[in-house]
């Protein structure tokens, strides 16, 4: 994939495939990154290093969003969860008030 002129396509089976020597960015990697600039001649940076780090940042921002979402999606299964197991507590406790 090329920053340029793609969009990342959906990854096949809901994760994202990454090499065992692959490592995630740190917030600081990004940060300090600097880029050699290009021959003599021309001015500005290696278009080819800025694109393929922007190419890994937008896989490592992809995978925290997912993080996030299914982070999300657990939050809310667990709610739920919660809820249910209140309202099947609720009948008991008034049975066990009114006796007293």
């Amino acid at each position: 994939m090329n920053a340029r002129n793609q969009r990342p396509e959906p990854p096949s089976g809901g994760g994202t495939y990454r090499s065992a020597l692959y490592t995630s960015l740190l917030p600081w990697q990004v940060r300090e990154r600097r880029f050699a600039p290009v021959d003599f001649g021309r001015r500005g940076l290696n278009p080819d290093d800025v694109y393929a780090f922007l190419d890994r940042v937008a896989v490592d921002t992809a995978a925290v969003y997912a993080a996030l979402a299914e982070s999300r999606r657990e939050t809310a299964r667990i709610k739920a969860g919660l809820r249910r197991w209140q309202t099947d507590q609720a009948p008991a406790r008034n049975e066990r008030d009114q006796d007293r």
